[in-house]
């Protein structure tokens, strides 16, 4: 059977396109991959096959159906159904170029907008929850002492989970310096510098493991108990783990929802009540704009209002002086004006 012409240009768009004029990373093309194996499941749950499924097919009104179908059939969130968007948005732009008669269809699919949503609470802990959470993995045991390495590795460094499952052993304290090269997104490299403590226990771990030999430099610095790279599971995994062990005892320290980004938000805000300035700590998360870490001062202002709130108490009744409970007082002096 002779290719659809939506097969023929998506076939392109994956195998030339996004890697090799794009130069897109991994984790994107799969990420876009998922989006249109989700697309066909739907066309095929509307009654076209994947055989038959072509641009006249595909238009405005089956997109918005889909982005429908993913957020109330799939239960995903805003968040997933604007990436799916994204993505179609994405392909749609190269058609365009691609198949320019069919460019008023392509215009009415990028005119779709992202759906807004409501602002995620950012879950963070304080230091004290921080020592409370650390202190959680067995380190008598060689496992334990490896997640406690890695947890660290976290906040120290306040990176996202693929940069700490795609860290080499080469890009742990560079060039023997107290520094750390992380690859973030678009494989934009940034240097992070760490605390002496910290080094000091990242020296203990890559000695342990067998990560400063010169013939191991080019491993994961951390990898999983088969051996191989950690995938963002299983880092997950890990730090839901601790957070369950470090709430059970301390509820009032420990966010429920758990996850590797609470290192990543506490370590911006400690950083923050530290005196490290915003322009500095996008530079260590690796933000592209200095407006993404402004969320992190707009917390500690609230923490901070909350503090001097607590500091001068409820002024109730009885502090206030006795004009002010003097109703007809105090309307006597609103006269006045």
């Amino acid at each position: 059977m002779k290719p659809t012409d939506f097969a023929y240009h998506l076939s392109n768009y994956f195998s030339k396109y996004l890697p090799g004029e794009v130069g897109a990373r991994k984790n994107t093309v799969l990420s876009y991959r998922d989006t249109f194996k989700l697309l066909l499941e739907y066309a095929g749950r509307e009654g076209i096959k994947e055989a038959r499924l072509t641009f006249g097919c595909i238009d405005k009104s089956l997109i918005i159906k889909f982005l429908s179908w993913i957020e109330n059939e799939r239960n995903c969130s805003v968040h997933t159904r604007n990436q799916r968007l994204a993505a179609i948005h994405a392909f749609v732009s190269y058609m365009q170029s691609e198949l320019p008669d069919l460019m008023l269809k392509f215009q009415e699919i990028l005119a779709i907008p992202m759906k807004k949503s409501q602002q995620k609470t950012i879950e963070f802990m304080s230091d004290e929850g921080i020592k409370v959470f650390l202190a959680q993995p067995e380190t008598r045991i060689k496992s334990g002492r490896k997640h406690l390495v890695l947890l660290s590795f976290l906040f120290a460094t306040g990176c996202r989970v693929q940069e700490l499952c795609d860290t080499r052993a080469t890009d742990a304290l560079c060039n023997g310096s107290t520094v750390c090269r992380l690859t973030g997104k678009g494989g934009k490299s940034r240097y992070v510098p760490l605390d002496t403590v910290f080094v000091n226990l990242l020296q203990q771990y890559m000695e342990e493991f067998g990560l400063t030999k010169e013939s191991c430099s080019n491993d994961y610095l951390f990898k999983n108990h088969s051996g191989h790279k950690y995938t963002r599971q299983g880092i997950t995994f890990i730090v839901k783990k601790y957070g369950s062990l470090a709430r059970s005892q301390h509820p009032t320290l420990i966010p429920e929802k758990m996850s590797s980004h609470t290192l990543r938000h506490s370590r911006a805000v400690s950083l923050l009540r530290s005196g490290v300035e915003l322009i500095y700590i996008r530079d260590i998360l690796g933000h592209t704009s200095v407006q993404t870490t402004e969320i992190y001062a707009r917390i500690d202002s609230e923490m901070k209002r909350k503090a001097l709130e607590k500091a001068s108490g409820n002024l109730t009744n009885e502090n206030m002086p006795t004009w002010q409970r003097d109703k007809t007082l105090m309307d006597w002096l609103k006269s006045l004006g």
